[in-house]
């Protein structure tokens, strides 16, 4: 592998492609040649690294410098500058106002990074890299050193639980594979990734997909299996490609297909495209569409470690899970299990959305509170704003307040305190937030993504989006909150698979911790938090109006009466609450009620 002083990390993520991202990786290419620097420096591609509204964007290392804004005109003059001549170009370095939110950025405070370690830091395409940082030297030790038996033992005695969001033993769900009496078996690798807001295991396939790779042939050598599968959904085509390019390279080094590192072992495998349903994460609505069928759960028993992909005895655990596996053979069990809590070991990664200072990708030990999430990690809230309520586990999840700040982040802690682990999504919200408003933004995904097969789940959710849409609406109720806690609890119960079982959350969770915010839609007719606009009207105060006409002149339903210098009007009935004229108004005339 050659060494280089300087890697150029290009975002190719679709907005900085518009953008003119292909011609400055051109660009680049061309400039280090001319310069004679092109075995010094690397260009790599990479996916999103910050907001990419002034791409096209790039990072230098080892300096860590973030370039925006620019394009393949100004190449030569950053090359000649930065490289040449070891001057920061200025002009295009990075406003304060654009944060780096993803993995390639520094460590965080209270990060740490297992999964995300060689993400941003080698080419995902060149194999060579890999093998570099100790790449398959996991998979030699495991055929070579170890039984499939032992292997399976060192990951049980890692504490690696599964990190699609149920938390099952990784160990002990591949044991169980691995004693059926069945043959062929095969190895599925979850990377249906369809929370919204959700990129981590995008983020893994994209920048380090040898890790998983890796990981998914230890797990066939440890369970038996001949043949393998990675079902990754058609919205992730950097990652698909980048995938079976990892595959090709390992298969041309000897790491898959007959006969792998010279031994009787064989193992070989493919990606399957998905066409993006949510419900397809539920491993056997995934299976169901890795043959092809229409992609719906079905009951358990049996499961899919007895009967899975085409009747055979299947394993099936997500990219994250996968990805461990190697530093866990290589650096022991004991060394993984020292991360973390005593029934959650390790580390996780967490897609922190909402309103913080510094949202993004973040790799964090087991047992982390809330607390350190948000205002260490994250960097606090928004605009001195205050804390009001975070959902984790994704739009199954449910809302945690302040009382739950302190509560270390593992799966019995999070199930206790009425949420989940899911797949590490986090949302974090405001006293602009509301709750009732967030209820039916999930509750809405959930019902269009239910696959429909169960009646719980196919009209529980419906009916449950109606009556919370009903109350967004100013149409609430007496007696609609107690309809929609017992509706809440027949499609949990009755509901054939974890969508539907979990789709009620959010609207328990927040009837649980802001009940008041309910009783305010339905009764007093008002949205505390001034989000649902029937629930609001504009007011134009006197004195702070001085009749300037700016609101009148940029109200679209033209709602708003004044002579000059004169105190201005709004017609409720006309109005259509847009906002627009509280936007234009330089004089915080105008107030929402």
């Amino acid at each position: 592998m050659a060494f280089f002083r300087s890697h150029i990390l290009v975002c190719v993520d679709p907005e900085c492609l518009a953008r003119g991202a292909h011609d400055v990786i051109d660009a680049l290419q061309d400039e280090l040649v001319d310069q004679g620097l092109i075995d010094e420096i690397q260009v790599l591609e990479t996916s999103r690294i910050g907001g990419c509204e002034d791409g096209p964007e790039m990072i230098v290392y080892p300096e860590g410098v973030h370039y925006l804004g620019f394009n393949a005109d100004d190449v030569p003059f950053i090359v000649e500058e930065h490289f040449l001549k070891g001057r920061i170009v200025e002009k295009f370095r990075e406003m304060p106002k654009v944060v780096v939110d993803e993995e390639l950025g520094p460590l965080r405070p209270k990060e740490l990074r297992v999964v995300l370690k060689n993400c941003g830091y080698i080419d995902p395409t060149n194999i060579e890299d890999y093998l570099a940082v100790d790449g398959y030297q996991a998979l030699g030790k495991a055929m070579f050193e170890m039984q499939p038996q032992q292997v399976i033992d060192e990951v049980l005695k890692s504490g690696l639980r599964g990190r699609g969001g149920a938390g099952f033993p990784a160990g002990k769900k591949w044991n169980l594979t691995r004693q059926v009496d069945d043959s062929p078996k095969y190895m599925v690798c979850n990377a249906d990734e369809g929370d919204p807001g959700a990129f981590m295991n995008r983020r893994v396939l994209e920048g380090d997909p040898h890790s998983v790779l890796e990981g998914m042939i230890i797990g066939a050598y440890a369970i038996g299996a001949s043949y393998g599968y990675v079902y990754c959904r058609a919205e992730y085509p950097v990652a698909v490609e980048t995938f079976n390019i990892a595959i090709a390279q390992a298969r041309e080094f000897g790491f898959l297909g007959q006969n792998i590192l010279g031994t009787d072992f064989s193992f070989d495998l493919e990606v399957r495209v998905g066409a993006g349903a949510f419900v397809c994460g539920e491993e056997t609505a995934l299976i169901a569409s890795i043959m092809g069928l229409r992609g719906e759960p079905s009951p358990r028993p049996p499961f899919p470690a007895v009967k899975g992909v085409w009747g055979k005895p299947t394993n099936n655990n997500n990219v994250e899970t996968y990805s461990n596996i190697p530093q866990i053979i290589l650096k022991g069990a004991d060394w993984y299990a020292s991360m973390g809590t005593e029934r959650s070991k390790g580390t996780k990664t967490f897609a922190v959305g909402g309103n913080v200072m510094k949202p993004g990708l973040i790799e964090v030990p087991m047992g982390i509170t809330l607390r350190e999430i948000i205002f260490e990690v994250a960097g606090g809230m928004k605009e001195g704003r205050h804390f009001k309520a975070v959902q984790t586990g994704g739009p199954m999840g449910g809302c945690l307040v302040e009382s739950h700040l302190d509560l270390p982040l593992d799966y019995e802690a999070l199930t206790q305190a009425g949420s989940m682990m899911g797949s590490g999504g986090l949302v974090i919200m405001d006293e602009t937030s509301c709750m009732v408003d967030i209820a039916r933004f999930f509750m809405d995904f959930t019902q269009a993504e239910s696959c429909g097969k169960c009646t719980p789940c196919r009209v529980g959710t419906r009916r449950l989006l109606e009556m919370l849409q009903k109350i967004c609406d100013g149409f609430g109720e007496d007696g609609d909150i107690e309809k929609m806690e017992e509706l809440c609890s027949e499609i949990t119960k009755n509901s054939l698979c974890g969508l539907g079982q979990g789709a009620p959350n959010p609207v328990v969770s927040t009837l649980k911790h802001f009940r008041k915010e309910y009783e305010a839609h339905i009764y007093e007719k008002r949205c505390p938090a001034k989000v649902c606009r029937p629930l609001i009207h504009f007011e134009i105060t006197s004195p702070a109006c001085t009749g300037c006409t700016v609101c009148a002149r940029n109200c679209p339903v033209e709602a708003i009466s004044g002579e000059r210098r004169q105190l201005h009007h709004i017609d409720q009935d006309t109005c259509i609450r847009c906002g627009i004229c509280a936007q234009v108004c330089n004089f915080n005339a105008i107030t929402v009620e």
